[in-house]
């Protein structure tokens, strides 16, 4: 039996996931529903973080504290035995989470009224954050071709040329699960650096690697336009430390480096709470053998899912190369998102999330969280096909 087989009771939480969804999906009470939405793990974290974050507590005094040289040396040592990526300490700036590095970053290299560039179907925030802060949205839509999504350069190219001055790529994808390639990537800077944009590439997901695919991240392959990228990352997608609130930033830039400190030192930002840096630390040094199992349960529950949804006439699955998340197509169908959503809810007590949080090019997509023991999934599975079976 897998550690990750137990099925942990998490109502009466405070958890966002499954005790937030009356708030979410505007329902009376949601005790009978089953959450898999919103992009966390029911899966307990490694021991060795649990184990680290009790000794911490135990020292019982919890002044002011700093990142030590062993949890920035951890995720140089991470970078490099994960992706092959070599990375300077220097490049680190610390932040609460990738969400808030995506705010730092607009809010330190571009200005109020600038044209910040993104590619839908894609993560909520990449449209939220810029808005708020005053910048304008230019949407560059991915193509569909053959249940996976690639870029169209051409229009691309159309979209920097509007004065764009920062690109906030995903990589890999989400909701997709796409790894870009190589060339894709490359192509990316290419242009980027023709326009003179900025990129922020969010690559939270980036260890995350379903059935061998491998992650490229963009720096990595960026030459001597290594200066114009801003990476994302974090732990907590990873390890399922989202609670613990514990991200970074690689910038090879010094001067861009300046401008988000100076951004951290305008909103008040400090340095991380102590127990983020001993959760990243201890997941960074002794998890990944918890990583690499849970990535194999990962994929089991996935083809399990695929398998069964796909014999319901008008569903399609493509299996993603990454994440815990399933991109469900049900454009055959023929059914309204609202009237589906409803139907899921009222009938088969499952909530998923609806394509069009995406953006418009997720219409007829549902986004599904298969990161819970089987058993879960298995009655996941049940409620959908219940819905479409009645």
């Amino acid at each position: 039996m897998s550690i990750f087989d137990q099925t942990i009771n998490r109502r009466c939480t405070n958890s966002v996931k499954w005790d937030a969804m009356e708030n979410v999906y505007g329902l009376q009470d949601a005790s009978d529903i089953l959450p898999m939405w919103v992009a966390d793990m029911d899966f307990a974290a490694p021991v060795a973080v649990s184990k680290a974050l009790q000794e911490h507590a135990e020292k019982t005094v919890f002044g002011y504290s700093f990142v030590s040289d062993e949890a920035v040396q951890a995720i140089v040592d991470w970078q490099n035995a994960q992706h092959d990526w070599h990375i300077d300490k220097e490049s680190i700036v610390f932040c609460n989470g990738v969400v808030a590095a995506l705010a730092d970053s607009i809010l330190a290299l571009t200005n109020r009224g600038d044209k910040v560039l993104i590619s839908s179907p894609v993560y909520p925030p990449f449209y939220n954050i810029p808005k708020s802060n005053g910048r304008e949205i230019v949407n560059c839509p991915l193509v569909e071709k053959d249940g996976t999504y690639v870029y169209d350069f051409a229009a691309f190219e159309e979209a920097l040329a509007q004065n764009v001055k920062a690109y906030i790529l995903c990589n890999p994808h989400n909701p997709g699960g796409y790894v870009w390639d190589e060339a894709t990537l490359k192509e990316i800077v290419r242009l980027c650096a023709k326009y003179d944009v900025v990129i922020i590439s969010d690559e939270i997901h980036s260890d995350l690697m379903l059935d061998g695919s491998k992650h490229t991240p963009l720096a990595k392959i960026a030459g001597d336009e290594i200066d114009r990228i801003i990476t994302c990352m974090a732990p907590t997608k990873t390890f399922n430390l989202a609670g613990i609130q514990v991200a970074y930033m690689i910038v090879t830039d010094k001067k861009k480096r300046m401008l988000l400190e100076a951004v951290h030192m305008a909103s008040g930002q400090g340095s991380l709470n102590t127990f983020a840096t001993v959760a990243l630390q201890a997941a960074y040094t002794k998890g990944s053998p918890w990583l690499n199992e849970m990535l194999t349960y990962i994929s089991t529950n996935m083809d399990y899912v695929i398998a069964e949804l796909e014999q319901l006439p008008g569903i399609h699955i493509t299996k993603p190369q990454s994440t815990y998340l399933l991109w469900i197509d049900y454009r055959e169908l023929g059914l309204d998102e609202n009237e589906l959503m409803q139907r899921l809810l009222e009938n088969g007590k499952l909530a998923l999330e609806p394509g069009t949080k995406y953006g418009e090019e997720g219409r007829g997509f549902l986004r599904m969280n298969v990161a819970c023991s089987f058993d879960t999934v298995k009655d996941g599975v049940q409620r959908f096909k219940r819905v479409l079976q009645n």
